[in-house]
């Protein structure tokens, strides 16, 4: 919206001529929703309390989790609303991939905000049936891949790009459909399974996010595509500023969520971001490196494939409880010690994964 406006003033007072440039607007991005993050996180917390949206907490858990009972949850409706907003204000809403990333994002919203009322209006930690929450994941998820699929202008838009290899390049026919729909389905439970400490699951994703936001950029800017081999995808500079929007918001709910945190992000926020990953990650054609970068992400995934597969086999179980932060817990591991450390691992999977463009 204001972008539209920066260009007709333009014609007026030349200063506005910054807001044409992607990088400009996608540091405006950042800023725009970290300050309204923080203007409005408050007043949303109080609204959250007032209703009495409180968090349930898991019986069998970790004993040092019974005292966050009754902290705000659903924060992550704040989330949403600034990426939302500060991407209609910022972007350039001509691109289809803006707004598919938008719809993807809002659609596991909704997905996430029913799974959080039913929590809190039943007071307990189960939320809605796991084949529904399924059900309507992979019937987003398909829908976002045929649009992709559908409106793909270019072969490069269909290719499965390998990391580190500058010459393998895969058409992928309709199995693109499979691979768009595993990677959003899985992004969004991996970020939701990540969720279970202080912090510990929005950091990352911020991570994750800025370094997409810069494949994006690359990605759609033909010098740099070619200069580094990665495919050219015409209008996909654009997520930049979606990707400024996610980080900004981000950071903004992390200074209320840090550890003790004032409010939960709730399967609203885990669900949606998670998706807006995974869609992104297809778009730029770079699964494989969301896959890297997002390694803690795949790792508490693992874990609790690995626990439920084994308990249902054999009856024992492989980690003291999953997804694997609880078993670090209850390994007598302080809580931010673990947010911590997964944030390390996370800022240097990340670097791996950036290093892909080049290392080729």
């Amino acid at each position: 919206m204001l972008l539209w406006l920066t260009e007709y003033l333009t014609q007026y007072i030349g200063g506005f001529a910054v807001f044409q440039y992607l990088t400009f607007r996608t540091m405006v991005s950042v800023a725009t929703a970290l300050t309204v993050s923080l203007f409005i996180g408050p007043f949303v917390i109080r609204r959250l309390v007032s209703l009495q949206i409180g968090q349930s907490v898991r019986a069998d858990g970790p004993q040092s989790h019974l005292s966050k009972a009754g902290t705000p949850t659903m924060g992550g409706v704040l989330i949403l609303i600034v990426i939302f907003l500060t991407t209609l204000l910022w972007g350039e809403l001509t691109n289809r991939y803006v707004w598919t990333v938008l719809a993807v994002t809002m659609a596991f919203g909704v997905i996430g905000w029913v799974d959080d009322y039913l929590k809190v209006s039943k007071k307990n930690s189960r939320g809605l049936a796991s084949r529904w929450k399924y059900f309507w994941q992979s019937v987003f998820a398909i829908a976002a891949a045929l649009f992709l699929y559908s409106t793909a202008q270019t072969p490069a838009e269909l290719t499965l790009i390998v990391p580190f290899f500058k010459s393998v390049a895969i058409p992928l026919g309709f199995s693109y459909l499979f691979i768009a729909y595993f990677v959003i389905v899985g992004s969004s439970n991996g970020v939701n399974l990540t969720d279970g400490l202080d912090g510990l699951a929005i950091l990352p994703t911020v991570v994750v996010g800025g370094a997409l936001g810069l494949i994006a950029y690359l990605s759609g800017h033909v010098e740099f595509a070619r200069y580094l081999q990665i495919p050219y995808i015409e209008g996909a500079g654009e997520l930049a500023v979606f990707c400024g929007a996610l980080i900004g918001a981000g950071l903004g709910f992390l200074w209320f969520n840090t550890y003790p945190a004032q409010v939960f992000m709730g399967d609203v926020g885990a669900l949606a971001l998670g998706a807006a990953l995974g869609v992104i990650a297809i778009i730029v054609r770079h699964e494989i490196v969301l896959f890297i970068m997002g390694g803690v992400f795949v790792l508490e995934t693992v874990s609790v494939i690995l626990q439920v597969t084994s308990f249902r086999l054999t009856g024992k179980r492989i980690f003291r409880m999953a997804p694997i932060h609880h078993h670090f817990e209850l390994k007598g591991w302080p809580e931010p010690r673990i947010i911590v450390r997964f944030w390390i691992i996370t800022v240097i999977l990340v670097l791996i994964g950036l290093s892909s463009l080049k290392l080729r």
